[in-house]
């Protein structure tokens, strides 16, 4: 789509805040408070998590349909996700470059063909995070630099075998639900090879 529609636009009136107080930071989030005006005229206080980084994510597609995913614990909700590549790049880089660097170092593999197929705002009602998605192709294996803190399992399993675990609710990474839906429009869509489409849906 060239163009928004008619009735995608702003309405009413923003947000209006007085200067941050700055209340915790590390070096991945800091956490702000605001005293501030809402749409309708209503002071509030405001909390917002400000990110450091750049989410970045990773769908690496294989020339045979499937993509290769990683498995980890996670620790704000003590589980395990399996998910696409995905990691955080400084504000100020090339979101590519951070991409190219997750996916050498959480599956060993660089990629000649790559594609800008997704943005996002994360929790965008007390996060200021963004993410950039990016389709990986024409794959080939590298040597890997895991994180110190990551211990990763990898797997390559179908495209449309993942796409319905997380359909299913057996994947919950938002990056990965999201990346595996826009992935799955490009190939019904023609936005991708035919041959390779049909090997990914089959």
């Amino acid at each position: 789509m060239s163009q928004k529609p008619s009735w995608l636009q702003p309405h009413g009136s923003p947000w209006a805040a007085g200067a941050p107080r700055r209340l915790y930071a590390n070096p991945w989030i800091a956490l702000d408070e605001y005293d501030a005006v809402a749409p309708t005229g209503r002071k509030a206080v405001y909390g917002v998590v400000k990110f450091q980084n750049l989410a970045l994510a990773v769908l690496p597609l294989h020339e045979d349909g499937t993509i290769t995913l990683v498995g980890q614990n996670r620790f704000p909700h003590r589980d395990y996700s399996w998910e696409i590549p995905e990691g955080g790049g400084p504000l100020g880089e090339d979101p590519l470059d951070g991409a190219k660097r997750e996916l050498r170092e959480e599956v060993g593999l660089a990629a000649a063909t790559w594609r800008q197929v997704l943005t996002a705002q994360l929790s965008n009602s007390v996060t200021d995070e963004r993410a950039v998605g990016f389709l990986a192709m024409d794959l080939s294996p590298v040597a890997t630099d895991p994180d110190e803190t990551e211990d990763l399992a990898v797997v390559r399993a179908p495209f449309a075998e993942a796409l319905n675990a997380a359909l299913a609710g057996h994947n919950l990474d938002m990056l990965t639900v999201a990346m595996l839906l826009r992935v799955y429009h490009m190939a019904r869509e023609g936005a991708l090879p035919a041959d390779l489409a049909r090997r990914m849906l089959s």
